[in-house]
């Protein structure tokens, strides 16, 4: 579906009601979900995530919009395929100096060489109802066949310098068996109209063989300077893991580099396979010497979430401070972390929780939870829960495209969005909370065609229940289509007869006069 962004960095952790508002209902999957507020106006919110649409369609960036703080929410947009055939991923969202929302994601042939495709970016002029035409940022061919198009990150420039309005878009390889592997940087000084792409390590700061992931988080100072910070594993750089801090005050024409993180003693993440692990970068727009670091290490027996800040633009850096509150050593994994400055120097930081679970590890119920530094202070408040129910685990969690939440920090509101598994399938959801932890509202913003398949599982026959249906497709695993049915008689019920096929999952796409939905099956 993407390219795998379970971050494996080896020993180094760099990579108005009480109730949730759910965003998407996705037709199998919604996943990697990006929220951004208008710094102009908090009322005015944008989401992006990456959606399955249909086996023909396949993946595609899907939008929402709310222009009331989220208590309504426009209609789901979904970004067109540069390419027909093509599958999409990873969105980032920002607002650029005039107002205007820019959406950066990938459209490409999928993760099966030979790989064809590109970053792309479109703007939005009406506040992310409707979308422009497509920007390629960077090939999937710049760099041979390493293609460098994998996590693109994207942050804008909206300060008064002379850097105003440029456009940063950070990526790194998705050929996980061509190294060495490099971090990328791409850059438009034109509102996005071009780009020009280099790679962001150098020698002496190089990525290196053995990290095949060298994801970076980008920020921008208020002074309009670039950073970006990267993993790194090069033992003739460092024994020990180490995360680079890039930095341009040119608009990328050249780039320093310091150390930002000497992993030492190591943090051990290496030995916790499935967790979320990249790391976020964080400039302050108070103060524009100071860069937050959030990161995780499990040095004390578990996976925890920790802050090291500089306030001389990374030159040094605070002892790791541990955030989430939860016992030591009680076993429940934290990761799938977020953050976010408020414009006066409010700090948010969030992340995926289980200490209300089950059992230990990464297959365990999860909450969202967070924890906010007030500018005027140097400790954190105690952590507290912005979702409003624990999750049971689902094997899901396990695959490409539920990396990533996002949380936004404005005039004293915290917004989030993330997908979990409560229905069954990865939706998403959005939360505006006050810095209390106080439940301000939430929505479910995902939506798609919703019908009903029993029993399943099912030995032999599965029967498919839904208003107005036109057409059932099924599908194997593979997606490779089984068989197909339409719908002559006009009934809202069909028997599919599975005796014939083999044991194993399936998935029933119908389409109706309302749209498409997908549903999984197993066949016993």
């Amino acid at each position: 579906m993407k390219f795998l962004i379970s971050i494996f960095l080896l020993s180094c952790a760099f990579t108005l009601t009480a109730q949730n508002q759910k965003l998407s209902n996705g037709l199998a999957f919604d996943g990697e979900p990006y929220l951004v507020v208008n710094p102009a106006n908090p009322d005015h919110i944008v989401v992006a995530w990456m959606g399955f649409v249909s086996f023909a369609e396949k993946f595609q960036i899907k939008t929402r919009a709310s222009f009331d703080g989220g208590l309504t929410w426009s209609s789901t947009a979904a970004l067109p395929h540069a390419v027909t055939g093509y599958t999409s991923a990873d969105p980032s969202l920002d607002f650029d100096a005039a107002g205007n929302v820019v959406a950066c994601y990938i459209d490409f042939t999928g993760t099966t060489p030979p790989i064809s495709g590109a970053v792309f970016i479109r703007k939005s002029t009406d506040g992310g109802l409707t979308w422009g035409n497509a920007q390629e940022v960077i090939n999937a061919n710049f760099d041979g066949t390493k293609w460098p198009i994998d996590r693109p990150w994207m942050k804008i420039d909206k300060g008064s310098s002379t850097t105003q309005g440029n456009i940063y878009v950070t990526t790194f390889n998705g050929n996980r068996t061509n190294a060495p592997y490099n971090p990328y940087l791409s850059v438009s000084t034109d509102g996005g109209n071009s780009f020009t792409s280099r790679f962001l390590d150098t020698t002496g700061y190089l990525a290196g063989s053995l990290n095949a992931l060298p994801v970076c988080s980008p920020t921008i100072s208020s002074t309009g300077v670039f950073y970006g910070v990267y993993p790194s594993y090069v033992p003739t750089q460092n024994v020990f893991a180490q995360a680079f801090l890039a930095s341009s005050s040119n608009g990328g024409v050249s780039i320093s580099h310091k150390v930002a993180r000497t992993d030492n003693p190591p943090s051990q993440i290496g030995n916790y396979p499935d967790a979320k692990k990249a790391s976020l970068l964080l400039s302050n727009p108070q103060n524009a010497n100071h860069l937050a670091l959030i990161f995780l290490s499990a040095k004390t027996g578990d996976i925890d979430v920790y802050l090291t800040e500089s306030l001389n633009q990374g030159t040094s850096w605070t002892s790791p401070e541990r955030i989430n509150d939860d016992p030591l050593t009680s076993g429940a994994m934290q990761d799938m972390i977020w953050g976010d400055f408020d414009y006066d120097g409010d700090l948010v930081i969030s992340w995926r929780d289980r200490r209300n679970g089950a059992s230990t590890g990464y297959d365990s119920d999860s909450e969202i939870w967070a924890a906010v530094r007030s500018a005027d202070s140097s400790q954190f408040e105690p952590n507290f829960q912005i979702t409003n129910q624990l999750v049971a685990y689902d094997t899901i969690l396990k695959s490409s495209g539920n990396d990533f939440m996002c949380i936004s920090l404005e005039h004293d509101t915290i917004y989030a969005v993330w997908g979990d598994v409560r229905s069954g399938k990865i939706e998403i959801w959005f939360q505006k909370t006050d810095l209390n932890g106080n439940r301000l509202s939430i929505q479910q913003l995902t939506e798609s065609l919703q019908f009903d398949v029993y029993p399943n599982p099912t030995t032999s026959m599965l029967t498919v229940s839904s208003l107005e249906w036109k057409k059932i497709n099924v599908y194997d695993a593979n997606s490779r289509l089984v068989t197909s049915f339409e719908n002559k008689t006009q009934a809202d019920h069909y028997q599919l007869d599975l005796s014939r096929l083999k044991s194993g999952a399936y998935f029933i796409e119908v389409t109706s006069k309302q749209g498409v939905g997908v549903r999984k099956v197993i066949k016993q």
